[in-house]
């Protein structure tokens, strides 16, 4: 017993840590909404639970990929340092070997499922380990859309594979979690300004300040939350489902309006939090 509890306090403290694991969990539940956004109520249980299997692989991969790439990173931010590879609890070399194990068998599994929803993954894991934490991150704020390209990517292959092909919706959903990004992205580079200056990592608060910022967090919330509705009203929400979501969005907007007239850390870092929750409330409506 003493060696299971041992164990599973490592886990805990090292592999939970290195693929993200309330980040990817969020975005896992938007692969599961955008599948169910087609084929609700789910009858293929089996292609569900490979879709699960896969999206948390694929995902869970290059996130790893990651931490990996960043760990230079994450060593000189104070909230960083004690993740698992710059503290030393994992090896470089684990840790690369981990990312291409779970990004090749999510991949892989995917494409077992089927090409088009494969060749979806596989973009969504291109865009965020390659394009945007290789080649963009470090040089430009402008990284962020691109990784937030990345984070539509497991809506849009959930639906892909619901549909066995890439329609309107899934792309309004798949936008309304690239508007979404920059409202749960910039309010933590604002919170943690000072360790982004540290480790030298160009963001939308220090090129551009931080009133601008808040701006463009106030129209990213108001573009993801109408693309989330668009696509709701595509799905064929009902009346009381979409008023429940209007409600939300309603709530996003005005939080970002608040931060912007009245800026201060607690209503950033409330903004923050409520972005997840956002997130989370839309897909499980739609999921619905």
């Amino acid at each position: 017993m003493q060696t299971v509890r041992e164990s599973l306090s490592q886990f805990r403290k090292t592999v939970l840590p290195l693929i993200k694991s309330l980040q990817t969990g969020l975005l896992l539940a938007t692969g599961l909404a955008g599948y169910m956004s087609a084929r609700c109520p789910v009858t293929h249980w089996t292609t569900l639970l490979g879709l699960t299997g896969s999206l948390f692989l694929a995902i869970s991969g290059s996130t790893v990929l990651n931490m990996w790439y960043d760990r230079d990173i994450d060593a000189r931010m104070q909230r960083t340092a004690k993740r698992p590879l710059p503290s030393g609890l994992i090896r470089p070399e684990t840790a690369l070997r981990l990312g291409l194990i779970l990004s090749v068998l999510g991949v892989g599994w995917a494409a077992l499922l089927s090409p088009i929803y494969s060749l979806v993954v596989f973009l969504g894991l291109f865009f965020d380990v390659v394009v945007y934490s290789i080649w963009l991150k470090r040089r430009t704020p402008w990284s962020i859309i691109w990784g937030g390209i990345s984070g539509g990517m497991p809506v849009l292959a959930g639906r892909t594979l619901g549909l066995g092909g890439i329609d309107g919706i899934g792309l309004l959903l798949a936008l309304g979690v690239l508007f979404w990004i920059p409202t749960h992205i910039m309010t933590f580079s604002l919170r943690y300004d000072q360790d982004y200056r540290r480790a030298g990592v160009p963001t939308f608060p220090i090129v551009y300040g931080a009133q601008t910022t808040r701006l463009i967090i106030a129209v990213s919330s108001v573009l993801a939350s109408l693309m989330m509705v668009l696509a709701a009203i595509g799905i064929g929400l009902t009346w009381g489902y979409l008023r429940m979501l209007a409600v939300l969005s309603a709530a996003l907007f005005l939080m970002a309006l608040a931060t912007l007239l009245k800026p201060s850390e607690k209503l950033n870092f409330r903004l923050f939090k409520f972005a997840s929750l956002y997130m989370f409330g839309s897909m499980l409506l739609l999921a619905i």
